[in-house]
Parts: C-alpha cells; sequence; structure tokens
C-alpha cells in the first residue's frame, strides 16, 4: 500500500504535458511540435513509475531525433526541459567521438560526465540541506580563530589531591628529614587547599573566556567583524601530479586517484589569512563535507541517471553518411556502432559504481542538410522512434524572441544599461527593424536562426555601451532610425555583413 501512495505521489508531482509546453514557451519561439513530443517523452517517465516493478524494465524511453537548422531552438529545448525537471543533463557533440582513429573517443564517457555532475547536483543539495548545522560548527571555529583559548585553560587542568595518599608515608619523610627543613613541607591538608584554590582561578577564568566567547558571538552574528581579516586553518587542495599515458585515454582508467591519494597520504592543512565573511564560508564548505554521507549521496545520484538521466547528442547528423570505403565514412560507422549499446541499454563502469543507461532519455539534434536521418545505420535509426521537424525563424518570430521570453534580448540590453545608470527605451519600429535585419542576412549571407538577433543587438549597441560611462544624459531612445543609421551601411554590403554580421 505505501509503495502504491509513494508512485501515485510521483505522478501527482509531475508537470502534465500542456503545462510542460507552457513553461517552456516562456523561453521558446513556436516550434510547438517539438515541445509537445518532448513533454510527451517526459510525462511517459512518470507513468513508467506507476507501473508495476516487472513491467516498469520492458517499457523504454521513447528517444528524440530533431530535425533543423542552427538557431532554432533544439539545444535550448533539451536544455530547459531539463532544468525545469531538475534532472541531471548533459550535451555532447556526437563529432567529437570522429576525432581520435577510426572508432574515436570512448563513447561511454557521456555516461560518466553526466555521473558526475549529477553526483555535484545531489551533494550541493546535502551542503545546503546541512547549512545550518554547518553554519553553527563554522562559527565555533571562526570564535576559535578570534579569542584563542588561554594557554593557562590549555596546558593546566584541575589538580586532584592523591587517592592513596597516606599520613603515614608523610610520616616517614618527615623523619628522614632535617629539622630545619620542617618549615617548608606541606602537609596534605595544605596540598587539597591549594588545589581547591588553582582549581577556583582556573574556573573563574574559564567563566571570564566564556562570556568574551559569547559577546564576540553576538557581535559576529550581527556582521560586526565582516571585513576583519582572521588566520584560519583550512584543508590543502594541493595534489600530486601524475601523468598516465594510455592508449585508449584517461575515459577508460576507471581509478579514483583523487580518493587513492587521500588515503596514502595525511591529510594537510595550511593557513589562510582572509576576511571573516570569507572564512565563514571557507569553513562552512569543510563542515558541510563532513556531514554529507556520500555513500548516500552517491546511491541518490545514480538513482537520478538512471531514471531521470537526459543526454543531448547534438550534431548527430555529422555521424551520418552513407556507406563509403573512404575513411571519415568509416569512422563515422563505427562512432554509430558505439554509440547504438548505450542507447539500446547497456551497464557502464563509473567510478561511483555501475550504471545503466536502459531508462536515460537520449534526444538527438542535427541540421541534416547533407544526410538524411535514414543515413544512419538501421539499429540506431530504430532507437530513435520520435522524429520532430523544426521550423525556420521568420521575421514574426524573431520580433517574438526580441521581446517575449523571459530572457528577452531586449530585456537584457536594457538591464546591462541600467547598471550605468542609462535607461534605454526601444520603440516598437526599432524592435520591428532589428527582427526585419536578421531575417534579411539570414536570407542573404547564411540561416543562423535567432543566433542572428545576437550579432545584430551586441553591433547596434556597440557605440552606446563605449559611451555609457561618459554620458551625461540619463535616458536614450534606440527608434527605426538609430537602427538605420547603425546598420544600414554593414547590410547593404554583402562582403562586410559576411564579416561582421
Amino acid at each position: 500500500m505505501e509503495k502504491s501512495n509513494v508512485k501515485t505521489k510521483v505522478l501527482a508531482d509531475a508537470l502534465t504535458p500542456r503545462q510542460i509546453v507552457e513553461e517552456l514557451d516562456k523561453y521558446i519561439i513556436g516550434q510547438f511540435e517539438a515541445k509537445r513530443s518532448v513533454a510527451i517523452a517526459l510525462r511517459n517517465r512518470a507513468r513508467r513509475q506507476m507501473l508495476a516493478e516487472e513491467m516498469q524494465d520492458e517499457v523504454s524511453p521513447k528517444n528524440i531525433i530533431m530535425i533543423g537548422s542552427t538557431g532554432v531552438g533544439k539545444t535550448e529545448i533539451a536544455r530547459r526541459l531539463a532544468r525545469l525537471v531538475d534532472a541531471p543533463f548533459i550535451k555532447v557533440e556526437a563529432s567529437k567521438y570522429t576525432e581520435i582513429g577510426y572508432v574515436g573517443r570512448d563513447v561511454e564517457s557521456m555516461i560518466r560526465d553526466l555521473t558526475e555532475l549529477s553526483v555535484s547536483k545531489v551533494k550541493a543539495e546535502q551542503t545546503s540541506a546541512k547549512e545550518e548545522a554547518a553554519l553553527e560548527l563554522a562559527e565555533e571555529r571562526l570564535l576559535d580563530c578570534l579569542l584563542p583559548l588561554p594557554r593557562s585553560l590549555k596546558s593546566q587542568r584541575p589538580k586532584e589531591p592523591e587517592e592513596d595518599f597516606e599520613i603515614e608515608d608523610i610520616d616517614e619523610g618527615i623523619e628522614t628529614e632535617e629539622e630545619d627543613e620542617e618549615d617548608d613541607l606541606l602537609f596534605p591538608f595544605d596540598l587539597i587547599e591549594a588545589a581547591d584554590e588553582q582549581n577556583e582561578a582556573l574556573e573563574k577564568q574559564r567563566e571570564r573566556h566564556q562570556k568574551t566567547r559569547e559577546k564576540l558571538r553576538q557581535r559576529l552574528k550581527n556582521g560586526d567583524f565582516e571585513d576583519r581579516p582572521v588566520e584560519i586553518n583550512m584543508k590543502s587542495r594541493s595534489m600530486p601530479f601524475v601523468e598516465i599515458f594510455s592508449p585508449g585515454g584517461i575515459e577508460e582508467m576507471d581509478i579514483n586517484f583523487k580518493d587513492m591519494f587521500n588515503n596514502i597520504l595525511p591529510s594537510q592543512t595550511k593557513k589562510r589569512r582572509v576576511k571573516v565573511s570569507e572564512a565563514r564560508q571557507i569553513l562552512m564548505q569543510e563542515e558541510a563535507e563532513k556531514l554529507i554521507d556520500m555513500d548516500a549521496v552517491i546511491s541518490d545520484a545514480i538513482e537520478r541517471v538512471e531514471n531521470s538521466g537526459i543526454v543531448f547528442l547534438d550534431e548527430i547528423d555529422k555521424i551520418a553518411g552513407r556507406e563509403s570505403r573512404q575513411g571519415p565514412d568509416v569512422s563515422r560507422e563505427g562512432v554509430q556502432r558505439d554509440i547504438l549499446p548505450i542507447i539500446e541499454g547497456s551497464t557502464v563502469a563509473t567510478k561511483y559504481g555501475a550504471v545503466r543507461t536502459h531508462h536515460i532519455l537520449f534526444i538527438a539534434a542535427g541540421a541534416f542538410h547533407v544526410s538524411n536521418p535514414s543515413d544512419l545505420i538501421p539499429e540506431l535509426q530504430g532507437r530513435f522512434p520520435i522524429r520532430v521537424e523544426l521550423k525556420s525563424l521568420n521575421q514574426k518570430d524573431f520580433k517574438s524572441i526580441l521581446t517575449e521570453p523571459k530572457n528577452a534580448l531586449v530585456k537584457q540590453y536594457t538591464a546591462l544599461l541600467q547598471t550605468e545608470g542609462i535607461e534605454a527605451t526601444i520603440t516598437e519600429e526599432a524592435i520591428e527593424e532589428i527582427a526585419a535585419l536578421a531575417f534579411q542576412v539570414n536570407e542573404s549571407v547564411e540561416d543562423i536562426g535567432a543566433r542572428r538577433l545576437h550579432t545584430i543587438m551586441e553591433k547596434l549597441f556597440e557605440n552606446l555601451f563605449f559611451d555609457a560611462p561618459d554620458l551625461e544624459d540619463d535616458s536614450v531612445t534606440i527608434d527605426a532610425d538609430y537602427v538605420t543609421g547603425e546598420l544600414e551601411e554593414i547590410v547593404k554590403d554583402q562582403d562586410l555583413s559576411k564579416y561582421i554580421l
């Protein structure tokens, strides 16, 4: 019954496909079909976890191929999707695996990197959860630095009289001593009285030290010492340099050298003089690491990778090509055959343990100008059942990209000018002109999608950014005439626009 409740909660907490599309609409203009496909694939993950355990293994993820020219939103959809569900996400270029030899670099490294990112993410979450306890421990260490314990309290402890002290032993000692030394002898009662006096003095000193410490604690919390320099002992992060040569590269060596050397070599500390504000953060990090259960972190991270991980394979069209006896095609097909087992589902060895790739979602993307998805090997094609074509952006899309998303370019550039105390206003006509110029350059030079807007906007604001610190006026209006004046000559000169825009 408990498992059923947990499963129901998983689906209840998951976003519906419509909600996913609405969230993606806040950052990405258009491309409804692509958003719809990734939303369904994401929801199916939550649905899979509702099934019986024997059925869960049978349901494979519906991997997606996005087809579209550069700058239409392929990468942004995948990245925003992963951020939306807080899933482990990694973007890799498929073409990089053709760099060395026919087979290429170790393709399993993408899963190792994904696991590394997941461990770092979970560790950061655990650190944040332990922040309050770590802060208290860090403050104690800071107080030790600001108000060290007096040497008398460190070296001396309350003295107790000897428990097996007997009067007869003292009497025998007295009989053997000369008579003129009798006045210098301390009797047991004198020893007890001296120890009590010393204990009382130490106790008073300890109380004074504690009161002063509590006053400092309060001032520390009030921020009175933030800029005061303090000397702290911190762990040394230096590691011995070891260079290793292996035919397959470092990826094939499943050895955690950092942990190995930490176990062999004693931990070293070094003294560093920093401000209290910086020291607090350093000590908090050290104390939080002591409070974290790394075994639980690794277990949670691997589970997230296996059930929620997303791998974005960009430029997959670069490894697609018809069979040929030429070297590059052999290399491409070799990379495809290396990637195939990972996408089909295999177990990859990492330094944190074995990771199963059976339920990792793979989203591939490519322009496919020269090749087609059908040029991939049949086995790989079958592992990407969903194919979505993203449309090229038109002038209306450019205008929407400039103004509608949460991170719209117009908002970004006006915010940058606000840091200089300048209020910039971009008129509707200016936005229309920018969109028209971006579309025109894409049509005449090369279609790089929304990335063209970045080059247009950067060139448009170049002079304004340069002169901003020296401007006397605290407000600037950018209209259509200003846009035309800044960019018209460049756009007209085709040779110049190829290099600048």
